[in-house]
């Protein structure tokens, strides 16, 4: 990745494959196969987000092929047995669609799909209008990030700015996403701040600590009986 991604726009797909409304039930089936996905958007006028019509969407048409169903059971699930008879992606789809604006950050996206249950979302503009899609595997993708990438973030964006220490004196390293900050701090009070922030890093999987500073005041270390002697701090915060 040439940058940092940390919004929808830098890692989603923007080559997008939708169908219009009226678009009927076979021509659905065969541009899922065609292109591989599992779901598609659904446009209207000129590129307006509409719906998603998903496979799960299709399905009760062969769940129901040649059935019918007791009255309890199509009161129980309405919404599969309507679409048993639908024709057209505008019968089919789910709607309103669950969508995404471009400028939201990686977490708020990954929020909105575990909130609605769905493994993608379209992105939209202020109107409405499809600019792309995001995925699960298009937000996993900051986990792709190298640790030597990683560490150089954290040293950049945080050591260097937030803690009052020599640069030298705090050593960053990082092995499968796992960051160690190690070395001299000289406020350890501020180490579940730095926790924190390097946990916001995106690609950071966690953080520990393996630093020597005073001991914060109303704390013990297993090192030293008293506030004034330097403290061995490790583990994680």
């Amino acid at each position: 990745m040439g940058r940092t991604p940390h919004i929808v726009s830098d890692v989603m797909t923007q080559t997008v494959v939708a169908v219009g409304r009226d678009a009927r039930f076979k021509e659905i089936v065969e541009t899922m196969a065609q292109w591989k996905v599992s779901a598609l958007p659904v446009l209207e006028g000129e590129g307006r987000v509409i719906g998603v019509v998903s496979e799960a969407d299709l399905l009760p048409k062969e769940e129901y092929r040649g059935s019918d169903p007791e009255r309890l059971e199509q009161l129980r699930r309405l919404d599969d047995t309507r679409k048993a008879s639908a024709l057209t992606a505008g019968e089919l789809m789910t709607t309103p669609a669950f969508t995404v604006h471009a400028g939201a950050t990686i977490a708020q996206a990954a929020r909105m799909m575990a909130h609605a249950s769905v493994k993608r979302l379209p992105v939209v503009d202020a109107a409405g209008m499809l600019q792309g899609i995001v995925s699960r595997a298009d937000l996993l993708k900051v986990f792709l990030r190298s640790d030597e990438e990683l560490a150089e973030e954290i040293r950049r964006d945080i050591i260097r700015h937030v803690f009052a220490v020599a640069h030298e004196d705090m050593q960053v390293t990082v092995e499968n996403g796992v960051a160690m900050l190690s070395g001299h701090m000289s406020n350890t009070s501020l180490i579940p701040l730095a926790a924190r922030l390097i946990r916001a890093v995106e690609g950071v999987v966690d953080v520990t600590f393996d630093v020597t500073g005073p001991t914060p005041v109303g704390a013990r270390s297993a090192h030293t009986s008293s506030p004034e002697a330097g403290a061995d701090l490790t583990g994680r915060a």
